[in-house]
Formats: structure tokens, sequence, C-alpha cells
């Protein structure tokens, strides 16, 4: 297993911002695509992490439960409600989902985090952290009315 060096900020950054580690090198903090997620407080080197690295987010974010933490890995519980037709009722479902766990992110049995679909990672993991329940930010949505726009073509 390979260290990952990780640096603690005095502040949480912005996406696109540029941080200057104590080494020397230049980190750029990447916009991961979904607004309400903040990156974290801490600055890694890895490459298979969303916000300092190379990897890629898309397709489905789910908000779940961490049952278990290995070093590079966790373990996620996803719950969701499906109905079923014939009895006319609703049934709890269940799945275990394995993510990827940047060094950046520090979680524990029990918390709420969101994860992100991504490439294939191995042969069981297609996920990543993406950062808990604690660093969503609220997201004043843009509305225009019809007759504000001038630039609307039909």
């Amino acid at each position: 297993m390979s260290y990952v060096p990780v640096y603690e900020l005095p502040s949480r950054p912005r996406p696109g911002e540029e941080i200057v580690l104590p080494t020397g090198q230049k980190v750029k903090i990447r916009h991961v695509g979904i607004p309400w997620i903040a990156p974290p407080k801490k600055v890694c080197l890895d490459d298979e992490c969303p916000w300092h690295g190379h990897l890629k987010v898309r397709g489905i974010v789910l908000e779940v439960k961490v049952v278990k933490v290995h070093p590079k890995f966790v373990v996620t519980l996803h719950e969701w409600l499906k109905y079923d037709h014939k009895y006319k009722r609703y049934e709890w479902r269940r799945k275990k989902i394995h993510a990827r766990l940047p060094p950046c992110i520090d979680v524990k049995p029990g918390d709420i985090v969101y994860i992100g679909e991504t490439r294939p990672l191995a042969k069981t993991i297609s996920f990543v952290v993406l950062g808990t329940k604690n660093d969503v930010v609220p997201v004043k949505p843009i509305v225009k009315r019809l007759g504000e726009t001038e630039d609307l073509r039909i």
C-alpha cells in the first residue's frame, strides 16, 4: 500500500481555486459537477480523488450510510422504497455498495455520505465518496421568467 500525503488547510477551498502546498506543489481544486457538495478541507495528491485527482464523476449520486471503513474503500448501505402493485404497498429495499474512499475525506461507520458513480475502479468498485452530510452547502436556484428573457427563440 502506497502512502499518499494529505495536507490540512486553514479554510475550506472553493472549486476552481489553486492551492500551493508547503512542498511547493500546486494543486487545483476541480469542479465535480454537483453544486451542493463543497470540497473537503484537506488536500491530497491521489490520482483517484474526484476533487484533487483525475477521476470523473458521472451517472447517479446517492445518499448512503457507511457500514465499514477500510483504508482505500468503504462499504455503504443504500435503502430505497419500491412500490408493489399487486399488494398496493411499499417495501424497503437495501443494497450494499463498495465505494472508493479518497484520503482527504474522513468518515466513520454510521456517517451519511454522498457517493457518485465513476468508471470501474476495481471488480466491485464503481463509486467514489464525494463528501459527508456536513459538506452540503445551500444552493439558490436561478429562475428566469419567460417574459424577462430577450434571447429566447422558439
